[in-house]
C-alpha cells in the first residue's frame, strides 16, 4: 500500500475541510459562524478567547490553521473588530469563497465599499450560490445607493433559499430600511 506523503496529507485534509464548509454554507443559510470545542467556551473577543483562537497548531497542518484563522476572523469581524480579523483571514492559505466573503464582510465595515464588492465577486466565483456571500453583496450594493442591484441580489438568495431563510430575511429588512430612508429624504 502506498504511503501518503505529508503534502498529500494536507491536500486531503484542505478538501476535506473545504467540503465541511460548503456544506455548513448551504445548509446554515446566514452564516452563525463557525464552532471551536477549545475556545467555544470564551466570550467572544475576551482576552481569553483571543489567546485561544489565535493558537493556530501549525504543526496539525495548513487546513487546520486556516480554520483557526477563519475562526478567529469571524468572530472578530462579527465583534466589529474588523481591522483584526482581516488580518487574521488574510493569512489563510486557501481563499476559498467563504474566506473572501469575510474579508469582504470586514471590507464592507470597514467603508472600503468598492474593494468589498471586489472580494465578494470573487468568492461567488468560486461559489456562485453562496447565499451569503449574495446578501453581503446585496448590502454593498446599497451602501453605493443602487437598489436596482441590491434587489438583483436578493433575487438570488431567494433562488438559492427561499424567503424563510435568514440572508433573505436580513437582506430584505435591509432594502426595506434603504426605502424608508430613502422616501424620508424625499
Amino acid at each position: 500500500m502506498p504511503r501518503l506523503t505529508l503534502k498529500a496529507l494536507s491536500s486531503i485534509m484542505v478538501l476535506s475541510l473545504l467540503g465541511s464548509i460548503v456544506c455548513a454554507v448551504k445548509v446554515a443559510a446566514k452564516d452563525r459562524g463557525p464552532e471551536s470545542a477549545a475556545c467555544d467556551r470564551f466570550e467572544k473577543s475576551s482576552p481569553a478567547w483571543r489567546a485561544c483562537a489565535e493558537r493556530a497548531p501549525a504543526a496539525a497542518g495548513p487546513a487546520t490553521a486556516d480554520a483557526q484563522r477563519f475562526y478567529a476572523g469571524y468572530w472578530l469581524a462579527k465583534n466589529g473588530r474588523y481591522e483584526e480579523a482581516l488580518d487574521h483571514l488574510k493569512k489563510a492559505t486557501i481563499k476559498n469563497a467563504r474566506v473572501l466573503t469575510y474579508i469582504g464582510f470586514a471590507t464592507r465595515k470597514l467603508g472600503r465599499i468598492d474593494e468589498a464588492i471586489g472580494y465578494y465577486s470573487e468568492a461567488l466565483q468560486k461559489d456562485p450560490g453562496n447565499v451569503i456571500a449574495h446578501s453581503y453583496l446585496g448590502e454593498a450594493h446599497l451602501a453605493r445607493n443602487d437598489l436596482a442591484s441590491a434587489l438583483a441580489e436578493l433575487r438570488k438568495v431567494e433562488a438559492g433559499c427561499g424567503r424563510d431563510c435568514d440572508a433573505y430575511t436580513e437582506l430584505a429588512e435591509r432594502i426595506g430600511e434603504y426605502r424608508a430612508a430613502s422616501s424620508q429624504r424625499g
